[in-house]
This record gives C-alpha cells, sequence and structure tokens, in this order.
C-alpha cells in the first residue's frame, strides 16, 4: 500500500502539471501513487501525458466539473494511507510530503489535516494556517478587508501549530478521516470547499495543522482571468450556502449586501468603459479587464443571489 496518494486536478494544462509532477517525484522519498485528473484535455495532451508518465494513474474528465466533483472522482479510488491534494500550478522545492509525514508522527491521534506554508513567487505568503471564516468576516473578505497574513491565534505562527481550515492548493489529510468526512462536498463548486471540509473536521472533533518550515510555491493570482463572470457568481452562491449556515435570514441578509457593493462595481466599471469608449461585453479571447469586471459584478446581482440554483447549476447556465 503507498503512503501517500496524491491528487492533482489539471484543466488541460501540461505547461503547470508536468514541472509540479517533475517536482513531486524529484523531492519525495515516500510511496507515492498519483492521480492526475485530466479536465477536459484534448486528445493529443492525453496521450502525451499518458507517454510521459506512464507511473501516473490518469483519470479523465471530459465534463463540465467543479473542483469538489473532479478530485472526487480520484480520492474515491485512493489507497494511500495519506491522501495530498495540491493544484497543479504549484512548484515544490523541498521535501515537502517527506516533512509533512514526520509532522504527523508527532501531532495527536486527532490529527486529520496538516498545510505547508503557501507561498507566491516572490516570497509573499499566500497563507500559513487560516482563522474561522463566518459570514461577518466574509463579507469583511467581500470588501478586501480581510488580510489572512496577519497572525491570529490560528494563522501565521512559527513551527508546528494548529489552525483550523485549510487551503485547496495544497495539504495532507488521513484518507481514512477524509472518507468519513465525505471527502469533498459537491455542494461546492469553485470555493469555498477547503473552507468547509476545515470547518466540517473541526465539527467531527478532528484538528487541523499548520507547518511554517514547510513551504510551497502556489503561481496563481495576479490577473483578471476572462472567465471571472463565470467563476465568480459560482463561488459567491457557494459562500452564501455555508457562511448562512442553513439560515435564510442569514443569507438574505447576505446577499443584499453583495447586491449593493456589486451595483456599485457595476456602475464603476460602466462607467470606466465609457469614458475609455470601449466595448462592455469581454471579447472572449482578449476582454479588457474592465469589462471582465464589469461583467462579473453583473452576473453575480443576476445569478447568484436571490436564487436557489445551486453553484453547479449555475455554472452550467454561464458557461
Amino acid at each position: 500500500m503507498p503512503q501517500v496518494s496524491v491528487i492533482i486536478v489539471s484543466m488541460n494544462r501540461p505547461d503547470l502539471l508536468y514541472p509540479c509532477l517533475d517536482d513531486l517525484f524529484a523531492t519525495t522519498a515516500a510511496t507515492l501513487e498519483v492521480f492526475v485528473v485530466a479536465y477536459r484535455y484534448t486528445p493529443e495532451n492525453l496521450a502525451d501525458l499518458r507517454s510521459k508518465y506512464p507511473e501516473v494513474k490518469v483519470v479523465e474528465s471530459p465534463e463540465l466539473r467543479g473542483f469538489s466533483e473532479n478530485n472526487n472522482l480520484a480520492l474515491r479510488q485512493a489507497s494511500g494511507r495519506y491522501c495530498l491534494v495540491v493544484n497543479d500550478d504549484t512548484r515544490i522545492r523541498m521535501p515537502l510530503i517527506d516533512s509533512l509525514l514526520e509532522d504527523f508522527s508527532r501531532l495527536p491521534e486527532s490529527a486529520a489535516a496538516i498545510s505547508p506554508k503557501i507561498v507566491f513567487p516572490d516570497g509573499r505568503i499566500q497563507t500559513l494556517g487560516r482563522a474561522p471564516w463566518t459570514a461577518c468576516r466574509y463579507l469583511r473578505h467581500y470588501l478586501h478587508l480581510v488580510d489572512e497574513t496577519r497572525p491570529t491565534k490560528w494563522s501565521m505562527q512559527e513551527g508546528l501549530f494548529r489552525t483550523w481550515t485549510l487551503n485547496g492548493a495544497c495539504f495532507l489529510i488521513r484518507t481514512d478521516v477524509f472518507r468519513e468526512a465525505g471527502w469533498f462536498d459537491e455542494t461546492y463548486t469553485f470555493t469555498p470547499e477547503d473552507i468547509a471540509l476545515g470547518q466540517k473536521l473541526n465539527e467531527m472533533g478532528y484538528t487541523v495543522w499548520a507547518d511554517s518550515d514547510v513551504e510551497i510555491t502556489h503561481l496563481a493570482g495576479g490577473t483578471v482571468s476572462r472567465w471571472e463572470p463565470v467563476i465568480k457568481p459560482v463561488r459567491v452562491r457557494g459562500a452564501l450556502l455555508l457562511y448562512s449556515r442553513g439560515s435564510r435570514l442569514r443569507r438574505f441578509l447576505m446577499a443584499s449586501f453583495i447586491y449593493l457593493v456589486e451595483s456599485f462595481r457595476q456602475l464603476k466599471w460602466w462607467l470606466t468603459l465609457r469614458l475609455t469608449r470601449k466595448p462592455v461585453t469581454p471579447d472572449p479571447d482578449r476582454g479588457s479587464r474592465a469589462a471582465i469586471l464589469h461583467a462579473s459584478a453583473r452576473n453575480v446581482r443576476r445569478y447568484a443571489l436571490f436564487t436557489r440554483r445551486s453553484p453547479k447549476e449555475i455554472f452550467l447556465e454561464l458557461y
């Protein structure tokens, strides 16, 4: 039985995936089984992946799926004692898996999962542990008023420390506990499935940890994706479902707040487009930043807030 089952979802991006795989094999002494969920891969890229990495178990995913669903396709086949969930747009420069396994040997029986320090390519910290997320914290985050690099009881501590929840870019988790938790909750299509998982682990009586001495580089961030008008409403809907915690009143109040914020944002970007005489509708391949953000605000107001649709249903409608 392998010590660790590695799960990587790749959306037809071998340029990101191959360096990630090379890093994993070069830095790990533990026995691995590696799954790549090849999400909407072209036949040519599938053949190339299988040819270059015959040791990798390729799980084809041609249908429209979110992060949780894609990961679960492979997780249900995992046979390792632990699972490492890691993004394809990450780079590993140290024995990350071996170090996290060593951490587990020093943790109490209640320990379910552990995250490394996740940094951007320029060295800035993305997350090092995460504090509990609530409706209030999410709304502050919506206004860009939450700084996850500010030290708290649950984050930005030295060495090995207990935290509250996870970052889906990279974490190691006991397979038996992950299975008991039902894997990723497929209610959430694009976030906050990682936060929901950490929250559930705590509710089940397990603990989550982080280690500042173990590091992985995450290449994400920096630019506005042309897919933002599709993805953002899905993210917002998922957040409303999680942070309202089943309260229709709380969900309505959160949705009303977001509606006002996005109304101002939509107006701002509409004025910007008018003043610069650029089209309001973003070009599918080279949409301007203002046009993309205008469409994102519009779609959040139109699809994500006062609805009974699931995040997946919104994703399928907007894709």
